[in-house]
């Protein structure tokens, strides 16, 4: 947006020419350039790294500790390692004699996706008698890389309520009978079982705008079979 001065462009004066992905209308002799405004991926780097690996520097070399800053920079090169390459065609009758291109972060859901992959896979480490190491834990476990995430604690029960966890547990949790996924009642209900229960409820309905600028909606009452965990 520009509002910060030490942050801009990414500079490009020192990178090499681009190489975007060849296309059918592409030929031989289109000349490529970097210009537009690339997102400046270091600057975001270097300040969050400041801000989120500080203070855990300054303290005490304990196990969560190493695991923070290992986990804080797998986050940011989930963002850096995947920067994606747009262009645009210059030239006459859109001839695309010379292409310009830019750098872009990746979309916000890709990198989501591409961290929650991460975390179903996540690696146990246990800590090296330096104090300063990380060891996975398990036989033929290759160790974890930059990008990987890590734990060393095992997540809590949270099946059953726990005041200490902050657990409410899954019993009455609304579930899908049909699902083989994680919404499904198998999974969510432990194992406990379900049942059938069927409500109605009160939802808004057959809703209209009206100029200006208001939407008006009809209480409808609305019947629906839900699944709920035991």
């Amino acid at each position: 947006m520009g509002e910060l001065l030490q942050c801009g462009c990414e500079a490009t004066r020192n990178k090499a020419p681009p190489r975007p992905p060849s296309s059918p209308s592409s030929g031989d002799g289109i000349k490529w350039e970097w210009g537009g405004c690339g997102d400046d991926v270091e600057f975001g780097y270097e300040m969050s790294k400041k801000f989120m690996d500080a203070k855990r520097r300054r303290g005490k070399s304990d196990i969560r500790t190493l695991i923070n800053l290992h986990n804080n920079e797998a986050g940011r090169l989930a963002v850096k390692l995947h920067m994606r390459t747009e262009c645009k065609c210059h030239g006459l009758s859109g001839s695309c004699t010379l292409r310009t291109c830019w750098k872009k972060m990746p979309h916000f859901r890709e990198v989501g996706d591409r961290l929650l992959e991460r975390f179903n896979g996540a690696s146990k480490v246990m800590g090296g008698n330096d104090g300063k190491t990380l060891i996975p834990v398990g036989q033929n476990i290759k160790p974890p890389d930059k990008q990987d995430l890590i734990y060393s604690d095992e997540s809590p029960d949270f099946c059953l309520a726990n005041r200490k966890t902050g657990s409410l547990g899954t019993r009455g949790r609304m579930c899908n009978s049909t699902a083989m996924d994680i919404s499904g009642c198998d999974l969510l209900c432990c194992e406990r079982g379900y049942r059938e229960e069927t409500v109605v409820i009160e939802e808004n309905c057959l809703c209209r705008f009206h100029w200006c600028c208001v939407v008006q909606c009809k209480k409808c009452m609305v019947r629906k079979e839900l699944s709920l965990c035991h």
